[in-house]
């Protein structure tokens, strides 16, 4: 669709995050498979879980503007998820693994804050503060799940894996 406003904008961008979260439900699973460490895996297993919802609310933005969330495919997604599925077909150490599993999800964590920080500031604009509302909710638990890698990342699983 060619956009002619910031509403048109805001249409496609959601179409864009609806497409990636989807991806996102089908690539956790074998994220959480692939990981060593158990807090990972459960962190994957969370955020899936999240993910799920995200989808719905995605959903419930998408009726109130009445638009059609299956037009995107969001081809950032399908290369993040590209290069996580090249960690997960490596043969290595299951430290190093695991950090390179932190590494290619936080990569989709940042791609996703950005979109919804953006999504949530077109919202507002936009007049559609139930939309803002939905999409902040999102936006604070692709954070959360963010700061909770970091977190294992530097407490755990770097260590384990630079002491081989």
């Amino acid at each position: 669709m060619a956009a002619r406003n910031l509403k048109d904008m805001f249409v496609d961008l959601l179409q864009d995050a609806y497409s990636a979260e989807t991806q996102l439900t089908k690539a956790l699973p074998k994220m959480a498979g692939a990981a060593d460490n158990a807090q990972l895996r459960a962190a994957f297993e969370q955020h899936l879980r999240e993910t799920e919802q995200q989808v719905r609310r995605l959903e419930q933005v998408g009726r109130k503007c009445n638009c059609d969330l299956d037009e995107n495919t969001c081809e950032a997604m399908e290369g993040l998820i590209e290069e996580g599925e090249e960690i997960i077909a490596m043969t290595a150490d299951p430290d190093a693994k695991d950090a390179g599993l932190i590494a290619a999800a936080q990569k989709v964590e940042h791609y996703e804050i950005a979109t919804y920080g953006t999504l949530c500031t077109w919202a507002e604009q936009l007049g559609m503060p139930d939309a803002k509302d939905l999409l902040g909710q999102s936006l604070a638990e692709e954070k959360a799940t963010d700061a909770k890698l970091t977190r294992l990342a530097e407490s755990v699983i770097n260590a384990h894996a630079a002491a081989k």
